[in-house]
């Protein structure tokens, strides 16, 4: 069980596609991309969960919140130390009374509600949608008692819909909470490290004994230690051994991943002391942050940094100097077989940038430029790149400097030419949007980009593969705001945009539908844009955009909007494509009638559908077509005839209370 490294793809060795559709890869970064090594992800999607459902230890007192959750339309409120694994625990009451109560993934929702900031979209909670609003991360007494304001009117939607909701709430904050919390509480323990260890190592295929695990500094760990840094242990276990440099057995493994967890951040404050020159520091964080790249490349990295922070070079030359492979060995870093340069011990490289990060602030903007030039190095490899995006996101995002990475995002994505999209503003962009404590401050900044003002094609691209990719995954409501926002540009990037919606909207009925709402909605209020908006609504309504079986009501809304207003050359396709299958599916021709009724009755509206069968019919009278092109002219026609009847009462009755005529009327 663990806090946040748990929610991801179990060592993927491939791409790994999240959901349906199509799956749209810009980087190879390993199997370490999935894990975000101390990067909090917000991933909560079904793969997700199962991932994490096969390591979960369940903490004293999860049995009764499970069962305070059973009920349709409960809301659990989970109060736990950090580190106990708190949120994992909801995840996994959500997930598994899932399991337990026969929901269908396909219908309801699992979605996290955001803690804090005004919803984009209405919070329209349905029954068996289950949700998870994790309040852990509030500090500020103000913030979490507006949190509660809005939680309170949540849950009373949660309860009306009879939906799930699990709360995870704020450690610390307890003289903060609203009375009416407390019979909703439900207090959590700790699980037992051990076993939390043992569960993760088993799921790795590790073969070891219980005496295989009584070593004293484990032990220690496993009392003390967060959640999440005996999942880092488990995995570092596993690294040392499919790296093949630090022996053949479990023990060896199990030590070198403890030594990692417990010493490694002292071992570099003692070497970062020994060393005192700018290169040889400088050296020390080019080969943390590029490690795994060819020796030439972490050479021309090293010479950026010194530049970066304005080192001035020794007037010897290079000949005069150590040797580089002498400065490398001097320093604990191996050049291997194949020339990549790498660390003796396993992850040195991770506890070198942890240290340079946190306690040399005045540089960070300087390995931020240094950064955004040096992932473009010839030498490197995409996977190479973005391993170095991931490090430096890691280390900005663990000092509180999200901004540093949105910075380079924007930079490498305007810097992209022709249709390509660049791996390492994709690369970054989903690392910050995972990360439990900024997600949402990502998720704010790519908003103020999709609906600002100018807007690079490589940026907006950037914006549409995160959507498709990440954010429609987690966050659907809010990647459909984007889009829309995208979408409604122009150029070929807005192209792709309207494909990615489109897409993104036609996977889901409840996301179809709100798409549809959205756009006409627009279309009323923002009567310069009204014809962008129509565009994509009239492309929504089609046939083979709508989702199986039809949701007749929402296409007759849409249908309404579309038709009762400018321009008409949108409606020969959209009327065609539904002529086209009723003529091959007799259960589509409800939407012949229903886009008559749409018209209301207007006659020009009602010629023009006319007009538009008649083309579609042809010369040549296929059987089906003509069958098809008959039954809706007679809806037609019983529209014009109703149409006609009630305009004939209207005037009989005007007739009938108006009196006699005089005769200068009769005149």
């Amino acid at each position: 069980m663990t806090e946040q490294d748990h929610v991801t793809v179990n060592d993927p060795r491939g791409p790994v596609n999240n959901g349906v559709g199509h799956q749209y890869v810009f980087y190879g970064a390993g199997a370490d991309w999935m894990i975000r090594k101390g990067v909090e992800s917000l991933r909560i999607t079904r793969e997700d969960r199962v991932h994490l459902a096969d390591r979960f230890v369940a903490p004293l007192g999860y049995r009764v919140a499970a069962d305070r959750l059973a009920k349709p339309g409960s809301v659990v409120l989970l109060e736990a130390p950090p580190g106990s694994g708190r949120r994992a625990a909801a995840i996994m009451l959500l997930h598994r009374f899932g399991e337990d109560g026969g929901v269908d993934e396909e219908v309801t929702r699992f979605e996290e509600l955001p803690a804090t900031g005004k919803d984009e979209n209405p919070f329209a909670p349905g029954e068996g949608d289950r949700f998870l609003l994790d309040l852990s991360g509030i500090t500020d007494e103000e913030v979490y008692a507006e949190a509660q304001r809005r939680l309170a009117v949540r849950r009373s939607q949660v309860q009306e819909a009879g939906a799930h909701m699990a709360v995870v709430l704020a450690s610390g904050m307890e003289h903060a909470h609203a009375p009416d919390l407390e019979p909703h509480t439900v207090m959590l323990g700790r699980p037992r490290g051990i076993t939390v260890v043992t569960r993760y190592l088993r799921m790795d295929r590790m073969t070891f004994g219980s005496a295989d695990l009584g070593n004293a500094d484990l032990q220690r760990l496993c009392d003390r230690a967060p959640m999440r840094e005996l999942a880092r242990l488990a995995r570092l276990v596993r690294a040392a051994r499919d790296s093949g440099r630090f022996g053949a057995d479990f023990a060896g493994w199990l030590s070198q991943a403890t030594q990692a967890v417990t010493d490694r951040a002292d071992d570099v404050r003692r070497q970062v002391t020994t060393v005192r020159t700018t290169p040889e520091r400088a050296l020390l964080l080019a080969t943390a942050v590029f490690e795994e790249a060819r020796a030439d490349t972490v050479y021309e990295a090293w010479h950026d940094l010194m530049r970066a922070v304005k080192h001035e070079e020794e007037e010897t030359t290079e000949l005069a100097q150590a040797d580089f492979g002498e400065r490398l060995a001097a320093l604990g870093i191996e050049r291997a077989p194949d020339g990549r340069l790498r660390f003796k011990h396993l992850a040195y490289a991770d506890a070198v940038r942890t240290y340079f990060w946190a306690n040399f602030p005045g540089v960070r903007d300087d390995l931020r430029d240094w950064i955004g030039e040096g992932t473009g190095l010839d030498g490197l490899t995409t996977d190479d790149r973005v391993n170095v995006v991931i490090r430096f996101g890691e280390r900005s995002l663990a000092v509180g400097q999200p901004d540093h990475l949105f910075d380079l995002v924007v930079r490498w994505a305007d810097s992209t030419t022709g249709l390509s999209c660049d791996p390492r503003a994709v690369a970054a962009l989903e690392l910050g949007l995972s990360h439990e404590r900024f997600g949402g401050r990502f998720r704010k900044r790519m908003y103020e980009c999709a609906r600002s003002g100018p807007l690079s094609g490589g940026l907006a691209r950037v914006l549409t593969t995160v959507c498709r990719q990440s954010l429609g995954a987690t966050h659907p409501d809010q990647a459909i705001v984007r889009l829309h926002y995208l979408a409604v540009r122009k150029g070929t990037a807005a192209r792709e945009a309207r494909e990615a919606l489109l897409d993104l909207a036609g996977r889901d009925r409840r996301l179809y539908r709100l798409l549809i709402d959205r756009l006409r909605e627009r279309a009323r209020r923002e009567p310069g844009e009204a014809e962008l908006h129509l565009r994509l609504l009239t492309e929504l309504l089609r046939n083979d955009r709508a989702p199986d079986p039809p949701p007749w009501l929402d296409l007759f809304l849409g249908w309404e909007t579309v038709f009762s207003q400018p321009p008409t050359e949108l409606w020969p396709p959209l009327v065609s494509s539904w002529l086209d299958a009723a003529a091959g599916d007799r259960t589509r021709e409800t939407g012949l009638g229903l886009m008559v009724g749409a018209t209301r009755g207007r006659a020009a509206e009602l010629h023009r559908l006319y007009a538009i069968a008649c083309d579609w019919a042809g010369i040549a009278r296929h059987p089906a077509r003509a069958a098809t092109a008959a039954l809706f002219w007679q809806r037609i026609d019983h529209a014009q005839y109703a149409r006609t009847e009630s305009y004939a009462r209207t005037e009989d009755a005007e007739r009938a209370g108006a009196g006699p005529r005089t005769t200068e009327e009769a005149r």
